[in-house]
């Protein structure tokens, strides 16, 4: 038998309970008369997967095929990287070594996506130097791991490729030695892979011996590099093609965002006019792969801008506005964009067709020589491709780019 006291004492719980339960996001939904309504559920925020590489380069006499072979295969070792499934965003760093003595012992250019503008200062560096043996490999890898801006975020592939053919000098008094730096490396999640040019046994020793203490590979290839150097008849129609697609871009931004996009304008034109046009191809397939767009625009690239929302054009200040478009109406100008995306949209696909055609020619090509397994772009892909997956950049077995 309920008494009046127990019934007060069940209401009380009752109102409890619905009290506990309005307060759980879950549980409200439970006690709701719609509670068969479906559940928003919040999905945690996938980020892109990202790889980072910096190139320590021997960049004296002796290694002057070497340098001309990474110049040539820069591109492909980029499209490599961006055919993972996850589209990696891509960054790569480049640090020249010499010697005590020379015109330079290091010199660094900063990791960046504007992969423009890394090859430009890349095309600059030309062999001279050395000639005693050993060279400064010590303070290029000191360098290597600490002036870089390394990410911090634990889902990004870090890595340096040591790429020379003589061993560090020991004897310097002042210098940080391997060892210490490539703790110091291991503590920031960067893996260390070597790559001897030629075969000097000491080189060997001490190059296998670094890698094996920053937990990476080491491989030898020719001092030439072994570089898969086929031309397509499809190389001057993408570089072409590629240029025509630099043509799409339409910067706008203030003072200072101004001047750092005339740089990498500089950056492309440079390369545009040194670089061959199987280097222009192998850049034009790069750039239109999902991991290759923030090296095409850069920042503040208006027509991607406005097509994705990101901006409206009537809340941009005119003078912030590409001169070309200034004097124009905004009917003009959003006539412009809009013709103008629509030529970069079929650039890209024109690009894409060929890119296929010219990869397809290349696997015959290289098949047929048997010489890929031991070039240099294929010794870090088969690097690139063992490490990341550690990170859930994987790549399939036909990922390899030419």
């Amino acid at each position: 038998m309920i008494t009046k006291q127990h019934s007060k004492h069940l209401l009380g719980l009752s109102a409890l309970s619905l009290l506990l339960l309005s307060s759980s996001p879950l549980l409200a939904q439970i006690a709701s008369p719609h509670h068969h309504h479906r559940p928003i559920i919040e999905h945690p925020i996938m980020q892109q997967s990202q790889i980072e590489v910096v190139f320590a380069l021997d960049t004296t006499g002796s290694m002057s095929h070497l340098i001309h072979a990474a110049k040539e295969k820069i591109w492909s070792i980029a499209s490599t990287m961006a055919s993972a499934q996850s589209a990696p965003d891509i960054k790569m760093g480049l640090i020249a070594y010499r010697d005590r003595g020379d015109a330079y012992v290091t010199r660094s250019v900063a990791l960046s996506n504007d992969l423009d503008s890394v090859y430009a200062k890349l095309i600059d560096f030309k062999a001279g130097g050395g000639g005693d043996g050993p060279e400064s490999v010590n303070q290029a890898l000191y360098d290597a791991v600490n002036s870089m801006q390394w990410s911090s975020t634990p889902h990004t592939y870090k890595v340096i490729f040591l790429v020379g053919d003589a061993p560090a000098h020991m004897d310097y008094q002042d210098d940080v030695k391997y060892p210490k730096t490539i703790a110091l490396a291991k503590r920031k999640g960067i893996i260390i892979n070597t790559i001897q040019a030629g075969d000097e046994y000491e080189t060997k020793l001490q190059w296998d011996h670094i890698a094996s203490l920053g937990a990476g590979d080491f491989f030898q290839v020719a001092q030439t590099g072994n570089a898969v150097a086929f031309s397509t008849p499809y190389d001057k129609q993408l570089a072409k093609l590629s240029r025509q697609l630099d043509n799409t871009r339409l910067y706008y931004g203030n003072r200072s965002e101004k001047i750092e996009q005339e740089l990498k304008m500089r950056a492309t034109d440079k390369l545009s006019k040194e670089a061959s046009a199987e280097s222009l191809a192998r850049r034009a397939t790069f750039n239109v792969s999902k991991s290759g767009k923030k090296n095409l625009l850069g920042k503040g690239d208006l027509i991607e801008e406005i097509s994705s929302g990101d901006v409206a054009l009537k809340d941009i200040p005119v003078e912030q506005l590409p001169a070309s478009i200034q004097g124009m109406d905004v009917e003009q100008q959003t006539a412009h964009i809009a013709k103008t995306k629509q030529q970069r949209s079929e650039i890209e696909s024109d690009i894409k067709t060929l890119a296929e055609k010219r990869e397809q020619y290349l696997k015959q090509k290289v098949a047929e020589s048997g010489s890929k397994k031991d070039s240099l772009d294929d010794k870090i892909y088969q690097s690139i491709k063992s490490q990341a997956k550690d990170k859930g950049i994987i790549y399939s077995d036909d990922s390899a780019r030419y």
